[in-house]
């Protein structure tokens, strides 16, 4: 590893003029170096980071960061926070308690998830005041053992860097500027655009399915628009409901629906993916063991005929009026 140099960050934008030839001029008293980099950090190295929550003093302490930037959005799960850990910045995710969460632990997200410790499984199982919080340590480690899985598969999320005390510590995801990068939610985009990355989110699902990986809660909601080497791309966020594709039993329904809510999104950008129909021929391909991330998918899917499934249509009902209470929840919340 490389010695640390200090240095001092000018934002080439919207700032302070005097705010600038005050850092250039302790910048040359030093002889630090300068660099551009995005508003927020700015705005902590030059006003003063933030008083640090008490979750992330522990990572403090153990020099794990440095200083706390800003709060970057607090949502249905947890809080987010920008930190410093020596010329890094890196995004810190605070788990919230399951009683402060709005997005619960349901059974369909949690069927077949395995501990090592049989004490716990037990405990579990029972309900027991430790099985509850060996739950909820459970559900937390879920999205990091789903990151490292799915990083190591080639998929587009954040890095991890390392997960302690209930906090995650991962890539800050950035947009062309250095800024943190918007949700899909908040970016207009063209038709061919939208065409473009409903192609590149359908490769990352079914690159998470030949990883073993259904998101569970797919959305414009928990997608970045990211960059990274110099390209424009979506990033996957948000995998503490990450399922296990083989030993789920709802694994395929809420595959479905992740790729309809990505179908349902760019179809209003554009209209002709509408028609398509890639989640039945993704989960097709999948069962006869077709699926690999190079497969070409068609969008198009003949369905078979029979016995209508009355408690299906039921639960798919039922998933859809919770997706939208979860939307308009988020929507009430804000970026």
């Amino acid at each position: 590893m490389g010695q640390f140099q200090p240095s001092v960050v000018i934002h080439q934008g919207r700032d302070d003029g005097l705010q600038r030839h005050a850092m250039q001029g302790v910048a040359g008293l030093f002889g630090w170096r300068c660099r551009r980099i995005h508003p927020h950090i700015l705005h902590g190295l030059t006003m003063g980071t933030m008083k640090v929550p008490p979750r992330l003093q522990p990572l403090i302490e153990e020099g794990l960061i440095d200083t706390v930037v800003r709060q970057l959005m607090s949502g249905k799960e947890a809080m987010v926070y920008v930190v410093r850990c020596g010329d890094e910045t890196l995004c810190a995710k605070i788990y919230k308690e399951a009683t402060q969460r709005s997005f619960r632990q349901a059974v369909d997200y949690t069927e077949n998830r395995k501990v090592k410790n049989t004490r716990q499984a037990r405990a579990m199982a029972k309900g027991t005041r430790f099985g509850r919080q060996a739950s909820e340590a459970a559900w937390q480690s879920a999205e990091v053992d789903a990151l490292y899985r799915l990083a190591a598969a080639g998929v587009r999320v954040p890095t991890p860097h390392n997960f302690c005390d209930g906090v995650l510590l991962m890539e800050l995801v950035t947009d062309e500027h250095g800024d943190a990068a918007p949700r899909l939610n908040d970016v207009v985009f063209t038709a061919d655009e939208a065409r473009a990355h409903h192609a590149t989110l359908l490769t990352e699902v079914v690159r998470m399915l030949c990883a073993g990986v259904v998101h569970g809660d797919l959305s414009e909601f928990n997608i970045l628009l990211g960059v990274r080497d110099g390209v424009v791309a979506p990033v996957i966020i948000d995998l503490p409901q990450a399922i296990d594709a083989a030993g789920n039993n709802h694994a395929n329904r809420m595959l479905q629906r992740d790729v309809a809510n990505l179908r349902n999104f760019f179809g209003q950008s554009a209209p002709d993916l509408l028609a398509t129909d890639h989640g039945l021929e993704i989960w097709d391909l999948y069962e006869r063991g077709l699926l690999t991330p190079e497969t070409v998918l068609t969008g198009q899917f003949e369905r078979k005929t029979g016995p209508v499934d009355v408690g299906s249509v039921i639960r798919e009902i039922d998933d859809a009026r919770d997706e939208e209470m979860a939307r308009r929840l988020r929507l009430q919340q804000g970026p």
